[in-house]
């Protein structure tokens, strides 16, 4: 079979797999099957198998669970809800100040649980009764909680940005170091614009009428301290030279479960809740990562990984021009697919080209996560866009799109900033 058919057929099958509802893990994975008995055989069975075992061994997907696991076991306690009202407390007298405590809070969530989806529903699970009690404008309440929670993927710990450096080879402490740096600018881009808007225009969001008391304030503090427990023992363990990923994800599991015992919720309800979902969100994961494994796998030995890559080095343009098409495909594919497949699908293809470029990896590696975190707010499937339908289930889908659109524009522009000056990145990673 050629590499042309090759490529028509494998990435046609996937895509008919997906449009007919089958998930990404078993899209890709039963493509893998089809083409690999075509082309191979009993043979292509056995790369499939081999190529899944191999993947098995990886000691960095070992830390998945473990980050799962703390996202979950946040999502179940009441650590998360006493944290948004001290961002409450501190932040709602300024016009647009619930919204300016609400993106600190997905902040705060994605850097303890570095997942989209906890970080989105929670935050909006929280921080839209308490904005609707107080005229706050729901358009502007989605679009902020929709772009706050893409947060989740490109602040630390990320599984994504592990994947993205078991893909590489890149230090995924330098990639977690980038994607800070990444996710800092963006939430100020996001909470200057926040700023501007309500003071542009107090109906929009106002402030609150009630004065807290000093004493509560400071009181409210208090609720800080265990998540502050939870970031620093992954974050610095891991910036520090302390820790592997893995290790650090451990700790930060150990943390999660010590937080929750010192609040006295670790009851047996609560660690069968927290197991079973750790375990759903787990195999999810660790599915979609065999399946995408196969398919490079036989789309590889096919010919495909090398007909793309040389049809892409033969592309008579400047660097510069290939960088931006291959961030455009990704941006593409974002708002379609989940981004751990997208991850282990292009970049087995994009990366040995960037090796070649002479362009800084890790500046690539954190732009390519930048475009996946603006996957999940474009229309027409970005995964947020469903996550705040859920939210808000009278919300018609059209007026989310049009929520998160300012949103979509400043984050393409931080993108920009960044592609144009990649120094911004660079002299964070660097050593």
């Amino acid at each position: 079979m050629s590499p042309e058919l090759l490529t028509f057929g494998m990435f046609g099958m996937v895509l008919l797999a997906i449009i007919c509802g089958v998930s990404l893990s078993f899209a890709m994975g039963g493509t893998a099957v089809v083409f690999g008995y075509i082309m191979f055989g009993s043979n292509g069975m056995y790369s499939i198998v081999s190529t899944m075992f191999g993947g098995m061994w990886s000691i960095l997907l070992s830390s998945i669970p473990f980050f799962v696991f703390i996202g979950v076991a946040l999502a179940r306690s009441r650590i998360a809800e006493d944290l948004y009202h001290a961002f409450y407390l501190w932040s709602g007298r300024m016009p647009g100040g619930l919204l300016v405590g609400t993106s600190g809070f997905a902040a705060t969530l994605s850097a303890m649980t570095g997942s989209c989806a906890a970080s989105t529903i929670t935050t909006g699970m929280v921080g839209i009764p308490a904005m609707d009690q107080r005229g706050y404008d729901r358009n502007f309440v989605l679009g902020t909680i929709g772009a706050s929670g893409t947060l989740g993927i490109i602040i630390p710990p990320s599984i994504t940005l592990i994947l993205i450096g078991m893909q590489t080879g890149q230090s995924v402490g330098k990639l977690f170091v980038g994607g800070m740096a990444a996710g800092l600018i963006l939430l100020a881009v996001f909470l200057i614009y926040v700023l501007f808007r309500a003071l542009s225009n107090n109906k929009l969001a106002p402030p609150a009428s009630e004065r807290t008391p000093w004493a509560e304030r400071l009181s409210s503090l208090k609720s800080v301290i265990l998540p502050l427990v939870v970031i620093l023992s992954v974050l610095v363990s891991i910036f520090a030279g302390i820790a592997t990923p893995t290790e650090a994800a451990a700790v930060g599991a150990a943390a999660v479960t010590f937080s929750v015992a010192i609040r006295g919720e670790l009851t047996w309800t609560y660690i069968k809740e927290v197991s079973h979902g750790s375990a759903t969100v787990t195999g999810m994961v660790l599915w979609i990562v065999f399946g995408a494994s196969a398919f490079t796998a036989i789309y590889g030995s096919g010919g495909g990984t090398a007909f793309l890559q040389n049809a892409l080095r033969g592309m008579d343009i400047e660097p510069w021009v290939m960088i931006l098409l291959m961030q455009a495909v990704t941006l593409v594919l974002g708002m379609f697919l989940d981004p751990i497949g997208i991850i282990l699908l292009v970049l087995p293809i994009f990366y040995p080209i960037v090796a070649g470029l002479g362009v800084d990896p890790i500046w690539f590696c954190v732009l390519f996560q930048l475009n996946l975190c603006i996957g999940y707010i474009s229309p027409p499937f970005g995964y947020n866009l469903f996550y705040l339908k859920t939210l808000s289930p009278e919300t018609p889908i059209t007026q989310i799109y049009n929520a998160v659109l300012p949103y979509l524009v400043l984050m393409l522009s931080t993108g920009a900033l960044i592609f144009l000056f990649p120094e911004i990145i660079t002299n964070f990673t660097n050593d």
